[in-house]
């Protein structure tokens, strides 16, 4: 009877540290986590934003013609390094900061640079064909356009589910998710357009521009944050308890 117990007792435990039960981020501190991640991310917009334009202003200011010309590549460079850091100091104690910092910032200089390619080859056909004099046509090429910039998030996503995959299971889905907080900043950001007709002329283009961008870093934090409370923590010691119950 003690045998049957304590194999029954071994068996019980085994089952239970195999099940993927354990969340990436633990239920008892979703709600800081979540509070911390969005804040940190509303601050990395809005400081890599300065940092950004500080960037590009100053470079502007040289004489040199070779640094006006890298000053919105430079520019970009120092935003995602300083947005990528604001989310990985919330990050650093479930994975590394540093690949996340590197992955997130790769990942949205490429998004970036993608969308923004897409955007001027959209822009330069119809340069050419002389579209932009119908409203239909100015209608169409804002629309793939945004289509555009929505399917460029796939590239932050990939990049971080690159890191994600080795601390969680089942992320496979974290590659669409920036497609999807890019998709919602689109809608947020049409939406607004159609309130402007109720805004004062005088700020009118004020308040649609620190709306929306109060609406967009809002938005790649929220959306994130609820995403990893969600994740499963992968259980990396599977094979070797494994063995060890088969051994007893």
């Amino acid at each position: 009877m003690q045998t049957n117990s304590h194999n029954s007792a071994h068996l019980d435990l085994h089952q239970n540290y195999l099940q993927p039960s354990s969340f990436f981020i633990p239920r008892s501190q979703r709600r800081r986590f979540f509070t911390r991640f969005t804040l940190m991310t509303l601050l990395g917009w809005v400081v890599g934003g300065v940092v950004s334009l500080a960037v590009e202003s100053t470079l502007n200011g040289l004489a040199s013609p070779i640094w006006q010309t890298l000053s919105s590549y430079l520019a970009s460079i120092a935003f995602a390094v300083v947005f990528a850091a604001d989310q990985a100091l919330v990050l650093r104690p479930y994975l590394s900061g540093w690949l996340w910092m590197l992955a997130t910032g790769v990942g949205w200089l490429i998004a970036n640079g993608v969308a923004t390619s897409w955007s001027n080859y959209i822009l330069s056909i119809a340069a050419s064909l002389d579209a932009t004099s119908s409203s239909e046509a100015v209608f169409i090429l804002g629309f793939l356009s945004t289509i555009s910039y929505v399917i460029s998030g796939i590239w932050l996503g990939l990049c971080q589910w690159l890191v994600l995959r080795k601390h969680t299971t089942g992320a496979w889905w974290w590659n669409f998710l920036p497609a999807i907080s890019f998709f919602f900043i689109s809608l947020l950001i049409w939406l607004l357009t159609l309130l402007q007709d109720f805004l004062p002329v005088a700020h009118r283009t004020s308040i649609l521009y620190w709306s929306g961008q109060g609406f967009t870093a809002v938005i790649l934090g929220v959306i994130p944050a609820i995403a990893l409370c969600t994740l499963k923590k992968k259980l990396h010691h599977k094979t070797q308890v494994s063995s060890s119950f088969s051994i007893k």
